[in-house]
């Protein structure tokens, strides 16, 4: 039993590979735009649709995977995800577009409520907690690969095959990680926890927001600064169009990034050495994002692709790779008894948040991309000058 329970680490690298490994990535805005006729407003109430329905899921899904367990939680995330990119690829239309996405949050969240658990408890069982932090890590490495990977491979499909075929061909990597979880072997649950309504999530995390200044600040500034950076994933392509930049270099640019994260996520330390503090670190990559935005969007209006392409590149290695050490500091300030209540707080303020912001920028895509650019940044910038984060806040 124990032989089998550490082999679940090994198979779980390989689930989480096969379950990033998203084809459609790196096109994703000309496989709405092109082959689904809708314009990038549509797009982004589909997103803002689908972090309803992820909102929607957080706490069900949770209670899904306790009843069911982590296993079979994983593999009907895998059974849902094939369904949803066989609807999304079958018709061009909005109503059909919905429906997968609604599914693909269904699939994302329970994923979410089983993935990690999964994990810690088969470290739990067979005593290896101690190296939760390396095998955690571990674990989200095999993620980017994953998206680098699907991304690269993904513009080559959709230059070759067409961009609907990036979505198909997912059902062949989510059948693969399916087959992945199909092989676990269900760990003990190291405890039975008291599941809340959304409500008492939210009134119990904002009571304890309301008390700690320094959770409200951490916060504030990883949310905010979050959804700015995010923004990238959906401008990006739209910037590549409207300069005519062939599709087979949508998904190499999109790997580059990735790339560019993952060095910046093993570099916090020699960064914050560099900088000479952490809230050096925090300032620069909050600023360096926003300054990146302003700089695309010129760079955009003037036709100056390799510097634009640089700007992508940076605005999301370092506007991306803030959120797991944000998590960090958070985690360090936040009594144990009330963690799960404060991140799952933590987490609907910040799904809630793109779910009004994705329609506005869709709203100001449409308007002038260059003007969403330009203005983002200065957001960017203007919020990373005004954060309260102080050096005795960030503790290791």
């Amino acid at each position: 039993m124990t032989d089998q329970i550490t082999k679940n680490i090994r198979k779980a690298y390989i689930f989480r590979l096969f379950v990033s490994l998203h084809f459609i990535g790196g096109v994703i805005v000309p496989f709405f735009t092109v082959w689904g006729g809708i314009t990038f407003t549509q797009i982004m109430i589909l997103q803002a649709w689908f972090m309803l329905w992820i909102f929607i899921f957080e706490i069900p899904t949770g209670t899904i995977a306790d009843y069911l367990g982590r296993k079979y939680s994983l593999v009907l995330a895998c059974i849902v995800h094939v369904v949803a990119v066989l609807i999304y690829a079958s018709v061009p239309i909005f109503f059909i577009f919905m429906i997968g996405e609604f599914l693909w949050a269904l699939a994302e969240a329970l994923i979410s409520g089983a993935g990690h658990a999964f994990v810690y408890d088969s470290l739990k069982t067979i005593e290896k907690t101690e190296k939760s932090k390396q095998i955690f890590g571990r674990y989200e490495s095999f993620a980017l690969i994953g998206f680098m990977v699907g991304a690269a491979v993904g513009s080559i499909m959709a230059s070759t095959l067409g961009v609907r075929s990036t979505m198909l061909f997912m059902s062949f990597s989510f059948g693969a990680a399916l087959i992945s979880a199909l092989t676990f072997t269900e760990p003990p649950m190291s405890q039975t926890v008291e599941k809340k309504s959304y409500i008492g999530i939210l009134k119990d995390g904002v009571k304890i927001f309301y008390k700690s200044k320094i959770l409200k600040i951490l916060a504030f500034n990883m949310i905010s600064i979050g959804a700015i950076t995010f923004s990238m994933f959906w401008l990006y392509q739209s910037m590549l169009m409207q300069l005519g930049i062939d599709i087979i270099y949508f998904g190499i640019i999109h790997a580059i990034w990735v790339a560019c994260e993952i060095v910046i996520l093993n570099s916090y330390e020699k960064l914050e050495n560099f900088l000479g503090s952490k809230r050096r670190f925090i300032f620069f990559s909050a600023f360096i994002a926003g300054v990146m935005l302003i700089v695309g969007g010129v760079c955009l209006a003037f036709s100056f692709i390799p510097l634009m392409i640089i700007s992508i590149v940076l605005v999301a290695g370092f506007g991306f790779s803030r959120f797991p050490l944000l998590m960090n500091y958070l985690n360090k300030h936040i009594p144990s008894p009330e963690r799960a209540t404060v991140l799952s707080t933590i987490n609907m303020f910040q799904t809630l948040s793109l779910v009004i912001v994705f329609p506005l920028l869709g709203l100001m895509e449409d308007w002038s991309l260059i003007n969403t650019l330009i203005i983002l940044g200065i957001a960017g910038v203007i919020f990373s000058v005004i954060s309260q984060v102080k050096e005795e806040y960030l503790i290791d």
